[in-house]
């Protein structure tokens, strides 16, 4: 597993589109937390990041997708898929290392975003006035739903052999998964049934820990979600 792992990176980062999807994603939440006047951290008068983590699920509807697109879609296409399936290493394994290498890449793009914390430490009036727990706490929280979008990539990876439809597929699924189950709150009469509805969403788990909030129900549902996820694209791998 260790060394599909390494070899996923690598050839993420041997072509030119790695790099490529990694910029526009850190030039677009840039531009969101510092640029935009409506949205502009500069103009909102407090030393925190509330900015980062409101749109941060946003942009990563679309960086998790572009990411995972290829993983599996592509070893299928070429036909390579069999040559893996061959090697001493059983489907899922094989499914968990492709999401693990896009989930790494995934982290490597959000690190460089570190530096807005730095920066509004510096910023605040007095210097370091800013709530360092609630923003490592959030920041786990946009990490887990990115982990989650990066499983719903190589869930759309597996069940198609076109890696743009792979990229359509999972961008859907993010938005769904984020907003789907909330939405139909709306529809839903009864106050209890509604509330157990919208926690079903993924919007509901990550607005408590975008607080700061990291408690064990949160993390049991990402982490379950991310398996669940993992264990459908090897069954869709299986059938095909």
């Amino acid at each position: 597993m260790y060394s599909l792992i390494l070899k996923e990176i690598n050839d993420y980062f041997n072509q030119l589109t790695g790099y490529l999807v990694i910029s526009v994603f850190l030039i677009a939440l840039g531009l969101v937390v510092w640029v935009f006047p409506d949205t502009s951290v500069l103009n909102y008068g407090f030393a925190d990041l509330e900015v980062l983590f409101n749109s941060g699920p946003y942009v990563l509807m679309f960086l998790a997708p572009a990411i995972t697109m290829k993983m599996l879609a592509e070893e299928r296409r070429s036909g390579t898929w069999e040559l893996l399936v061959t090697a001493p290493i059983r489907p899922v394994q094989i499914v968990f290392s492709k999401f693990i290498a896009s989930f790494l890449v995934l982290i490597l793009a959000l690190i460089p975003t570190l530096i807005y914390y730095y920066s509004i430490y510096k910023l605040g009036s007095p210097e370091g006035n800013i709530d360092s727990a609630g923003f490592f706490g959030a920041y786990v929280g946009m990490l887990l739903i990115g982990g989650v979008f990066t499983a719903l990539g190589i869930f759309s990876s597996a069940i198609t052999k076109n890696q743009v439809s792979a990229f359509i597929i999972a961008a859907f699924l993010c938005f769904a998964a984020y907003f789907g189950f909330s939405a139909l709150t709306s529809l839903w009469e009864l106050s209890r049934g509604a509330y157990l509805l919208d926690s079903l969403s993924l919007s509901f788990h990550y607005e408590q820990m975008s607080r700061g909030v990291i408690s064990s129900g949160n993390l049991y549902y990402f982490i379950g979600s991310i398996m669940l996820l993992i264990l459908l694209a090897t069954m869709m791998i299986r059938k095909r």
